[in-house]
């Protein structure tokens, strides 16, 4: 999941401390180093889920990556509209702001599939990069992303708790960038 890098429309909190051009720049460049490592991996199919819409179609993206346009919604109902729609399968979303994003990482994602129903990468800030699930003949938890406080502490519990009974692994805690303190 990955927003087009605009000046002022990305990385808001970073740019406010290195300046709009400097974060959507940043930005930029670390998504474009993430796609270049997770592409070509024979063991998943890359997909870009891009927002706004206007970026399905920007030059930005590899030519050879399927992608797809986010609905508009908060994050819990974009990744849910990803999940709901996606084929039968285990299913990885990864945010596109970590630092520390590993093809062995999403292979782990993928392993804890095997043996749970999701799997989520936290944050050390309390929210996760990383978020997957096994799609199969159950349906969705009926509650899933739902009364979650987004971008605060709460939300790697808040999704937790929204899974019903349905089983859950952790993998590596990574750090998201939000401010210059995160680039260090």
């Amino acid at each position: 999941m990955l927003k087009e890098p605009r000046a002022g429309e990305v990385k808001t909190r970073l740019g406010r401390d290195i300046g709009m051009t400097s974060a959507a720049w940043w930005f930029r460049h670390h998504s474009a180093g993430l796609i270049r490592r997770l592409n070509h991996d024979p063991r998943w199919q890359l997909r870009l889920s891009v927002a706004p819409l206007r970026a399905l179609y920007s030059p930005i993206w590899p030519a050879d990556i399927a992608r797809d346009a986010q609905i508009p919604g908060n994050l819990g109902q974009r990744m849910h509209h990803i999940f709901a729609t996606s084929p039968p399968g285990p299913v990885v979303l990864i945010g596109s702001d970590i630092i520390g994003i590993t093809p062995r990482l999403i292979e782990t994602a993928f392993r804890t599939l095997g043996r749970k129903d999701c799997v989520f990468g936290p944050a050390t800030d309390g929210g996760f990069w990383l978020a997957g699930m096994r799609r199969g003949p159950r349906p969705l938890p009926a509650n899933l992303f739902q009364n979650v406080r987004w971008s605060s502490q709460h939300s790697l519990s808040d999704t937790r708790a929204s899974l019903g009974g349905a089983s859950c692994g952790l993998i590596q805690t990574l750090s998201d960038v939000d401010t210059v303190n995160d680039l260090a």
